[in-house]
């Protein structure tokens, strides 16, 4: 495992990390004391970076996570968690009021049994830009209320996330410098979508540390394919699922490739993969510390072809 420092924070992560949404039952059914063994399997794996978010199986996630790590020395992770976006009784609900970002630190904090978060973030800023205020209220209300916990030392970190890069950009650039110091995106350092590469100097001159999360593009590098919610077009799909067919050909999972290819920058601190089966976080991990077959690469990049950097909306 190799570890390097997100951005200036001086954290230095894993290269391959723990996304506890699978905790949460978001994919799938789970079984609690088999996601308690997962996030064991992680941290024996030299994982040290975990990543959740209240919004995840509607505060399932976080209650499950907190009793995995009550056991753990917490000197033995850094720890990340979100506010913003949220949901109960099965509806999704948004507030990115500084009111109620403060009040979401706290209650994550007791539903994970720690006392401080690493970092904490604000958790799909997309769709605050479709409600009144826009982005400008992540940077002038949301923001501000996350730095003044940080400077009470609730907080270690101020982080954004979004799957549209344009808009973590535009908060980097509305807001103090200093004010955001990591970025999470998904489903953009990829096999069949590297977009995230095109920002990597504009976030490094802002000293601003980068998180990768979802390589196999949310089910579109898998075997199996993808989940009947995925927002994909059908031809990205349909391209997705050719070159599934072609690596299983060459006895190479598309799964074990696209994990080998997310983690092989050394400009991005870390990958978040989530799964809540212990042997599947093992096997990741395996698969993580191993080099890619380059050539096996080109060849799946050539079959997705035209429809390489093919994204959607989150919203």
């Amino acid at each position: 495992m190799r570890y390097i420092e997100l951005g200036r924070t001086g954290m230095k992560l894993s290269h391959l990390s723990f996304g506890a949404s699978s905790l949460g039952s978001v994919f799938h059914a789970t079984d609690e004391c088999e996601s308690i063994r997962a996030v064991e399997a992680a941290l024996e794996g030299g994982i040290n970076f975990i990543d959740v978010s209240p919004y995840y199986g509607h505060y399932k996630a976080e209650i499950v996570l907190g009793k995995a790590l009550r056991s753990i020395d917490r000197s033995m992770y850094f720890l990340s968690t979100k506010v913003g976006r949220y949901g109960k009784d099965g509806v999704n609900t948004w507030d990115y009021s500084g009111r109620r970002a403060t009040e979401s630190v706290y209650e994550s904090m007791d539903r994970l049994g720690v006392d401080y978060i690493d970092l904490i973030n604000v958790h799909d800023i997309e769709f605050q830009a479709s409600f009144p205020g826009g982005l400008q209220k992540v940077a002038e209300e949301t923001l501000p209320a996350l730095v003044e916990l940080r400077d009470k030392g609730v907080v270690g970190h101020v982080g954004i996330t979004d799957l549209q890069l344009s808009n973590l950009q535009w908060v980097i650039d509305h807001v103090p410098s200093g004010t955001v110091e990591s970025v999470l995106n998904f489903c953009h350092y990829c096999i069949n979508d590297d977009a995230l590469a095109d920002y990597l100097d504009y976030f490094e001159s802002h000293g601003v540390g980068v998180i990768n999360a979802s390589p196999l593009s949310m089910g579109l590098l898998t075997s199996r394919g993808i989940p009947a919610w995925h927002p994909a077009p059908r031809a990205l799909v349909e391209a997705c699922a050719r070159a599934a067919e072609f690596c299983a050909s060459k006895a190479y999972p598309i799964e074990k490739l696209a994990i080998q290819y997310s983690v092989s920058n050394p400009r991005i601190s870390t990958t978040l993969f989530s799964s809540a089966n212990p042997a599947n976080v093992a096997r990741n991990i395996g698969w993580a510390n191993e080099e890619p077959d380059w050539q096996l690469v080109s060849a799946v990049e050539k079959i997705i072809g035209n429809q390489k950097r093919v994204t959607w909306s989150n919203t």
